[in-house]
């Protein structure tokens, strides 16, 4: 009886599968310009900072689904990028699994910049001073002294961002749709299960799962952070 409450539906793995790919396609595609903002907004101070600080941002703050309006606008087989993506090299990212990559990269990049950027303030800018002027250049500086000191900040980030990623729900569903075995992940899997008569059970084990993903990820970045600094301090 209890193995059976357990067992997934084809529907749920496919959802579980997707979820967790495009949660990982997500954090990877955006880590690097997650360092890299998180840097700039760091180490420069320039004209229109701030601007670029609360474009960053502006998913926190922004309707999931007029987020996910916007990527649309711009990404749709009509819009100035996919439609160049289209016409071009009949390539779209609406309504397909790579879109809800790119949703969910968007409104992960806020998170995963904040915690990589509270990290790399943390960095003691003696330390990279002194690198220079023993002759060492600012992107030997930045892989040897800054990356390894901000590593916690950045396993945080993706972490943060991995997690997420999974829970992505408005962006994902006004830019790709809901569309079983294809666009379906476990958010939009479990809203549509709430939907349905005895439906129950399923969004339960969905939920459940969805818990123990994000528990597991949470404790590894712990983990990984605790044993990164007793390496540091060793």
């Amino acid at each position: 009886m209890h193995m059976e409450w357990l067992r997934l539906t084809p529907v749920e793995w496919d959802a579980m599968r997707l979820s967790l790919r495009v949660a990982v396609w997500a954090v990877l595609l955006s880590l690097p310009a997650g360092i890299g903002a998180a840097w700039v907004l760091s180490r420069l101070d320039f004209p229109g900072r701030r601007l670029l600080d609360g474009c960053i941002h502006l998913p926190l703050v922004l309707p999931p689904v007029v987020t996910g309006y916007l990527l649309l606008l711009t990404f749709g087989r009509n819009g100035w990028i996919g439609g160049f993506l289209y016409t071009h090299f009949d390539f779209t990212l609406a309504f397909q699994w790579t879109g809800a990559v790119l949703a969910s990269a968007v409104m992960a990049f806020p998170l995963m910049v904040r915690a990589i950027r509270l990290s790399m303030d943390n960095v003691d800018r003696g330390i990279e001073a002194a690198a220079r002027t023993l002759g060492a250049g600012p992107v030997r500086v930045f892989f040897t002294v800054t990356m390894p000191l901000a590593l916690p900040g950045v396993v945080t980030g993706s972490v943060l961002a991995f997690a997420r990623s999974l829970g992505e729900f408005g962006a994902t569903i006004m830019f790709v749709s809901n569309i079983p075995g294809r666009t379906q992940t476990l958010p939009l899997a479990l809203y549509t299960l709430t939907q349905v008569p005895g439906g129950e059970s399923g969004a339960m084990r969905l939920c459940v799962i969805a818990v123990v993903i994000a528990m597991a990820a949470l404790v590894s970045s712990e983990l990984l952070s605790k044993r990164h600094t007793a390496v540091v301090n060793g």
